[in-house]
């Protein structure tokens, strides 16, 4: 097949979520949903429901990077997205093999807890992404929990704020400050946390704000919704836009995901990446 008609080519790092509603299986389906061809590479296998995750077991590192090598020497990418890491070994596997591509995009989703607020990331972790995958990360899109929660995690001398102290002592704006200064480029921190009418997902980059978008804040809890919007950003920008365009385009289409999302199970609900694709015009009047 020429080059030309092959789709662009999404590389995603992710755990198995059996119900389909979150990691690889969501960005599997956001990618496909956007046009791409999706690469997958397993990072973890966990034991969940719609409700919360109940074990996860790590792949050996050797695994992971075995997996993205291969791939990597046969097909060209367009981007990265990064989610759910499971190991400090795999972290560092990971920012291993992407340090060898510093022109391809790199989206990082940076899974810190479950919808339930099951621990999915320790200290370690967390500090092993600072120091690893955040600087050379495009953009990363912590929700404002994990942004209060990583930004804490980091010190400066000339802040007003002590590492270490109580994260929810940290606006947003400085949440943000503290994390581009970990080397990222840009850093999308979503809203759905904040106890607002209105969800506001807020774009910074060096320079400070550059876009704010608000958003009609929907009546129910969605398994999977920051995966979906990662791998829309990550194929949105794949597809060509610049940043701040696959920011929004991301954003619409994982709100469209949530609007029509739907309630399989006794837990939360899940997006529907494909809900243009059940779209059915009424037929007009008089018609059969």
């Amino acid at each position: 097949m020429p080059t030309s008609e092959v789709p662009p080519i999404v590389l995603a790092f992710a755990a198995t979520d059996p119900t389909g509603g979150a990691g690889i299986q969501a960005d599997m389906l956001t990618l496909a949903g956007l046009g791409c061809h999706p690469l997958s590479v397993i990072t973890a296998i966990t034991v969940q429901d719609t409700s919360g995750v109940d074990g996860i077991y790590a792949l050996d590192a050797d695994w992971v990077t075995d997996q993205a090598r291969l791939v990597l020497e046969d097909m060209p990418v367009a981007a990265f997205k990064i989610g759910f890491l499971g190991s400090v070994d795999n972290i560092a596997a990971i920012a291993a093999i992407v340090s060898d591509y510093p022109d391809i995009p790199l989206v990082l989703d940076p899974v810190l807890a479950s919808g339930r607020g099951d621990e999915m990331a320790d200290e370690d972790m967390i500090e092993a992404m600072i120091e690893l995958l955040i600087p050379q990360t495009t953009i990363l899109t912590p929700n404002s929990q994990e942004a209060r929660r990583l930004a804490a995690l980091w010190g400066d001398d000339d802040d007003d704020i002590d590492e270490g102290e109580d994260a929810n002592s940290l606006t947003l704006a400085q949440c943000a400050e503290r994390i581009l200064a970990m080397g990222c480029e840009f850093v999308l921190i979503t809203g759905t946390h904040e106890n607002t009418s209105q969800v506001v997902n807020t774009l910074y980059g060096t320079q400070g704000v550059i876009r704010a978008d608000t958003w009609e804040r929907l009546p129910h809890t969605y398994h999977g919704s920051g995966c979906t919007l990662a791998s829309a950003i990550a194929a949105t920008m794949a597809n060509g836009l610049t940043v701040p365009e696959a920011v929004f385009d991301a954003q619409e289409y994982t709100w469209q995901t949530l609007a029509a999302g739907f309630r399989p199970g006794m837990g939360q609900h899940l997006p529907d990446r494909f809900f243009w694709a059940r779209k059915i015009d009424a037929p007009d009047d008089g018609a059969p």
